[in-house]
């Protein structure tokens, strides 16, 4: 395996097909309902972020899992468009992950999640060359964790920023939290973390309590409200531009995507925030994930 040289962000992360069909209303346990055409996208938080960065003209790599199925050529095809490199994107037998998602008449999804090749991301894919020369390291959750803590490791030991977009929700170590600059999480992900029960705290709280649990530094998203950033100068609040909303799917993908991107620039991170809530309002604005994402010299709503 060769390097990811000279690349402003590297994802490490998932790839998945998400199948989706609408439907009028869900079925109850042994009912069968009739619903939409099924639609298939390419998506999986690991691509979306990948995606994202490349087209607003990021130097981006992705190591990640497909498989050797009709998905996972239409998932590599999908990051090959949007200009990702693909020297480390691994085949393996089987299947590729697959998001199942029904979308009901008040928008509202409910998604079964298949791993697929996306479980056999393993820690031995990941050699410290690997990630030899990228400024910005990116992780999710939606592959192995020990996978992540190798990764995350080796990322730092080369000189690369980590990144970690604690999503979906899961008990990560000391240690990796420890090499975080920053961890990214919404409200939900945050209270998970420092083990609140029931809804979230009051989010500047929240954010000075994550960084006692070690991360260099913190960013909490809040959806339309914006973000708040916190690091050893303090907490402070990112506002998100108003737009009207269409579809939020991969709106968070695509503001850490931005994040990571102007990081790697060598913007502070209370200004790279603010460029990364401009990318995920844009992203909201039309249908689909990666169909949303902004390119490179497209007008950004504003602050």
């Amino acid at each position: 395996m060769g390097s990811i040289v000279g690349h402003e962000v590297v994802v490490v992360g998932s790839v998945n097909a998400d199948l989706v069909v609408s439907v009028d209303r869900r079925p109850a346990p042994g009912e069968t309902v009739l619903g939409s055409d099924l639609a298939t996208y390419p998506g999986g938080k690991g691509a979306n972020q990948a995606v994202a960065a490349a087209r607003l003209g990021g130097r981006v790599g992705i190591l990640a899992r497909i498989g050797d199925d009709g998905h996972g050529e239409l998932l590599r095809s999908a990051l090959e468009e949007a200009g990702v490199d693909l020297a480390h994107l691994l085949v393996s037998g089987g299947p590729s992950g697959v998001a199942l998602i029904t979308v009901g008449p008040d928008g509202d999804n409910s998604i079964i999640v298949s791993p697929g090749a996306n479980a056999r991301l393993e820690p031995g894919d990941v050699p410290a060359e690997a990630l030899a020369g990228a400024a910005v390291v990116s992780f999710q959750l939606e592959i192995p964790l020990p996978t992540v803590e190798a990764a995350a490791r080796a990322a730092a030991e080369g000189g690369a920023r980590v990144v970690l977009n604690l999503s979906p929700a899961a008990a990560v170590p000391d240690e990796v939290l420890a090499l975080c600059d920053p961890l990214v999480v919404n409200e939900h992900e945050a209270a998970f973390l420092l083990g609140h029960d029931g809804a979230p705290g009051v989010p500047e709280a929240m954010a000075r309590d994550l960084l006692d649990r070690g991360p260099r530094s913190v960013v909490i998203t809040l959806g339309a409200q914006g973000a708040l950033v916190a690091d050893s100068s303090g907490v402070h609040e990112v506002p998100s531009p108003k737009v009207e909303a269409v579809d939020t799917t991969g709106a968070g993908d695509a503001f850490t995507a931005a994040l990571c991107l102007r990081l790697a620039r060598g913007d502070a991170l209370a200004d790279a925030a603010r460029f990364a809530a401009r990318v995920g309002a844009a992203a909201v604005r039309k249908p689909g994930a990666q169909s949303s994402y902004p390119s490179v010299g497209e007008d950004l709503p504003a602050l």
